[in-house]
This record gives structure tokens, sequence and C-alpha cells, in this order.
């Protein structure tokens, strides 16, 4: 495997980690990609994004919602 798809397979399971994480493994896609699309127009430094941010920092401190490995998602390295 090549370092840059290395690279992707990380950043997937990671970000798969903080699906486990948020108690939503088992949700139907769609409605998880309805979601995300809804979360990606909240603006960065709106009152909004502070508020969904302070919630995950706060859910990273807390064990996972169904069950998952509560440092998946901790640990990711964002590059």
């Amino acid at each position: 495997m090549t370092a840059d798809r290395k690279k992707d397979a990380r950043k997937k399971f990671l970000l798969g980690g903080l699906v486990v994480k948020a108690g939503l493994s088992k949700a139907d896609r769609a409605f998880l990609l309805g979601g995300l699309i809804e979360l990606a127009s909240v603006a960065p430094g709106t009152a909004e994004h502070r508020r969904l941010r302070d919630i995950g920092e706060e859910a990273f401190k807390a064990p996972a919602l169904d069950g998952g490995s509560p440092h998946i998602a901790e640990t990711a390295e964002w590059h």
C-alpha cells in the first residue's frame, strides 16, 4: 500500500470512529450524509460552530455512546 493510500485509509478509519463515538454506528447512511451536509453549511467562527465544537470537545472526554473505543477519533492527526 502506498503512503498516500495508507494516509487516506487512516483518515477514513478515524472519521468512522467519530460516527461510533457519536452513537450513530447503526444510523441510516443517508441520514448521516444529510447531517454532515447540513454541518458543512455552518460557518467557522459562528456561535453555532462554537456551540457544536464545545459539544464535541466534551464528548471526547466521555466514553463512546454505543460502546466503541473512546479513543479512536481522539488520536486523529488531521493533516
